[in-house]
């Protein structure tokens, strides 16, 4: 029992520490597929299996999650389900050494795993329309230490990625009293770049 809690608290310290950022803000970047129109999708609900509850447990980090996503979700216009929805959110959030290499070209370096593995067996990422994997793409290799929040939005009857949200921040390393409202203000900053956000007036 004192394990899990030891643990409960580690990665809600992680999480806070990984969102705090820098003094002007996480670094946000989104990608998404460009034929499709999002304006058709109606509800959204949740992924089977989220990101931040892989390690077998609910966390509060979840609900943190949970809660942001839902509001912003909501003044996008659609609908939250658990029947059947339209859509299907899942969010990530990490702090750690990275290096990794990733064909040049691609924004991310999404091809699935690795650091994403939190998406194994649940959907994919969309194809690389426009883009190709061969001689003349090179890879490229990057290390850095880094808070990274992840939101991605799936299309649940293909289970298909059809938009991302990253916000990275270096990390200050001080202590965090509201890691709540950090991961609030993370969510709002990543949705501020969603698709339809200028048609629902935000």
């Amino acid at each position: 029992m004192r394990t899990t809690r030891s643990l409960k608290k580690l990665i809600l310290s992680v999480v806070a520490l990984a969102l705090a950022g820098c003094a002007t803000g996480p670094d946000v970047r989104t990608d998404y597929n460009p034929k499709v129109d999002f304006t058709d999708y109606q509800t959204f609900g949740w992924v089977s299996e989220l990101g931040t509850d892989r390690a077998g447990y609910s966390t509060l980090t979840t609900q943190y999650f949970m809660d942001a996503v839902r509001q912003e979700m909501d003044q996008l216009g659609y609908t939250y389900t658990n029947m059947n929805p339209d859509l299907l959110v899942n969010f990530y959030a990490s702090m750690r050494e990275r290096a990794e290499s990733y064909p040049t070209g691609h924004p991310f370096g999404m091809f699935g795993y690795g650091y994403y593995g939190y998406r194994y067996g649940l959907y994919s990422p969309w194809p690389r329309y426009g883009f190709g994997i061969g001689p003349a793409y090179g890879y490229e290799t990057v290390q850095y230490t880094v808070g990274t929040a992840n939101v991605d939005v799936v299309d649940a009857e293909n289970r298909q990625l059809i938009w991302e949200g990253v916000a990275e921040g270096r990390l200050t390393g001080k202590e965090l009293k509201k890691p709540g409202q950090a991961i609030a203000n993370t969510v709002d900053d990543i949705f501020k770049k969603f698709p339809t956000q200028a048609d629902h007036g935000n």
